[in-house]
C-alpha cells in the first residue's frame, strides 16, 4: 500500500469527517436551547453547556492534527467523548432546573449519544485515519 495516501483516502480535512459534521451539529442544537435559558444562568449553566457542547467538535479537530501517532489521535477522540458525556450532564441540569422538557432534553440527549457512538467508532478505527503524514 501506498503510505503516502495515509489519511487522504478517508478525508482529506477533519471538516470531511461525519463525526465532526454531527459535533457541529450538536453544538448549534445546544447553543439554540441554552439561548432560551435565565439571565441568572449566563456564567454558570449556559457558559457551561456551551463550552463542553463545542469542545466536542474541537477535540475531534485536535485529534485529526494529531493523527500521526495513533495513540495521541485516539487519547483527543477520549477527550471529544468526555465532553460529550459533560454535554449530557448539563442536560440533565438543564431539565431538573426546569429550564427544558422532557421532549428537549430526549432530543439532545439522542443527538449527544449518536455523537458519542460516532466518536468511539472513529477511536475503533482509528489505524484508517493515522500513519505518516505527507511533506508537502
Amino acid at each position: 500500500m501506498d503510505n503516502s495516501k495515509s489519511s487522504k483516502q478517508y478525508a482529506a480535512s477533519f471538516r470531511d469527517l461525519n463525526v465532526y459534521m454531527e459535533a457541529m451539529k450538536l453544538a448549534q442544537a445546544v447553543f439554540r436551547l441554552s439561548q432560551k435559558f435565565p439571565n441568572e444562568e449566563k456564567y454558570s449553566l449556559t457558559s457551561q453547556i456551551r463550552r463542553s457542547s463545542r469542545s466536542i467538535s474541537a477535540n475531534i479537530a485536535e485529534a485529526w492534527g494529531k493523527r500521526e501517532y495513533e495513540p495521541h489521535f485516539v487519547s483527543k477522540l477520549s477527550d471529544s467523548l468526555s465532553e460529550c458525556y459533560e454535554t449530557q450532564c448539563w442536560l440533565d441540569h438543564a431539565f431538573d432546573c426546569f429550564y427544558i422538557d422532557q421532549e428537549q432534553r430526549k432530543k439532545h440527549d439522542d443527538l449527544a449519544n449518536q455523537v458519542a457512538g460516532l466518536i468511539r467508532n472513529t477511536a475503533a478505527a482509528a489505524n484508517k485515519f493515522c500513519g505518516k503524514l505527507p511533506r508537502s
